[in-house]
């Protein structure tokens, strides 16, 4: 069979049918041999180029690999763009590439196997339903060496993958790299209070203050999904992401375009948690619903209040996921704060794919350094858990 596949890169999604895409193990509900990830549908890869949010002009050039076979059926497939920066990455490659450059090296353009500005675990290596994922996955990742190859490129870095996807990689000699996100984990709790009462005393107290505290003069909280999101909706969520993005970031990532694009194909999966004072919203967080976990992603405000930005973004983000019967809350990248909030520390994974023999060579060497700091934080991080002792697990 092997002698009858057929590796492509694809620059746009518009060339990529949305029902072959959908056959690919967690990019669709329907596919089921993995829990549905929202990032990796062809509705949401699809809207972030369509909006201009993720194109060659923001650095974004599509170049996903599809694995067919010779009637151009899709048996696999590898969402990746070739980029001429590091920005909206999360996962921080500046450093290498000052040093490649520095040593007379052209680090960029390199490819980017990742979700553009999301930095959320999901599938990468995609298998459509009833292929064999051991004979498909390998052959993806070394599709990936040979593309990166070809191209001449420096580099293939593919990030915020699972942890059962590493083996493949590091298997076929790719380097690998841990990180840190904080995931609030459902232990089976029937609400909120349920939640609450496995933590310590004390920190069960503070939450409860800091709820009560976030919805003062005032403040009513909506959650608003699927015909909610009406155009509207979305004007005002904008007006929240652009306030708040342009101070964080300097120029937002996501354009007004990608929302209504959103809104229109995957409305059942997004919840916006809306904050309302005097009969106006004055901010809001939005999230992906996936199969099993819900996805935090930004948030923004127009007013600034105590304590309700950790409301609406984790306290009312635990409430949904319990509401729902979903296992985790992916808060999105970093934030110690978020451990106090009963969001504990899980170490996120990436693989990275270096043509140059003695960069990789450094690279690999520092990696290995920073895998045990990133272990030996998390253990640290664990200790300081709101939770009593003996109440729940390590992850």
């Amino acid at each position: 069979m092997a002698d009858e596949l057929i590796f492509r890169a694809e620059r746009s999604f518009k060339s990529i049918p949305s029902t072959s895409w959908s056959r690919l193990a967690g990019a669709s509900r329907s596919a089921s041999a993995l829990p549905y990830n929202p990032f990796v549908s062809h509705a949401y890869l699809s809207s972030l180029e369509e909006s201009g949010s993720a194109t060659e002009r923001t650095g974004w050039l599509g170049h996903h690999l599809l694995l067919e076979t010779a009637d151009g059926i899709l048996l696999g497939a590898v969402a990746g763009y070739l980029k001429n920066h590091s920005q909206g990455e999360y996962v921080f490659d500046q450093g290498w590439a000052d040093a490649f450059e520095r040593a007379g090296g052209d680090y960029y353009p390199k490819l980017q196997c990742a979700v553009p500005f999301t930095p959320a675990t999901g599938p990468r290596l995609l298998v459509a339903e009833g292929n064999d994922r051991d004979m498909i996955q390998p052959a993806l990742a070394e599709g990936l060496k040979e593309l990166t190859r070809q191209t001449g490129i420096s580099s293939a870095h593919i990030t915020f993958l699972p942890k059962d996807e590493i083996a493949v990689f590091e298997t076929d000699g790719y380097l690998h790299r841990t990180d840190q996100q904080f995931h609030f984990i459902n232990e089976g709790y029937s609400d909120h209070d349920a939640f609450l009462e496995t933590l310590a005393s004390r920190k069960r107290k503070g939450l409860k203050k800091e709820r009560r505290a976030a919805l003062e003069g005032g403040i009513t909280i909506d959650w608003l999904t699927g015909k909610d999101l009406t155009e509207e909706i979305w004007d005002q969520f904008f007006a929240f992401y652009m306030d708040t993005g342009s101070r964080k970031w300097g120029r937002p990532y996501l354009t007004r375009k990608f929302y209504s694009l959103i809104g229109e194909r995957m409305a059942d999966d997004i919840l916006l948690i809306m904050a309302k004072r005097d009969g106006r919203y004055v901010a809001g967080a939005i999230n992906f619903i996936g199969g099993d976990a819900l996805y935090g992603r930004h948030w923004g405000c127009i007013e600034d209040h105590p304590f309700l930005h950790f409301e609406v973004c984790y306290h009312q983000a635990i409430d949904f996921a319990l509401a729902k019967g979903l296992n985790r809350v992916e808060a999105g990248a970093q934030g110690e704060h978020k451990l106090a909030r009963g969001y504990l520390p899980v170490t996120t994974h990436s693989a990275h794919f270096i043509a140059h023999p003695g960069l990789s060579r450094a690279v690999g060497d520092y990696l290995e350094r920073e895998r045990q700091e990133v272990e030996q934080m998390g253990e640290i991080l664990s200790e300081h858990s709101p939770f009593r002792k003996g109440e729940r697990q390590d992850n």
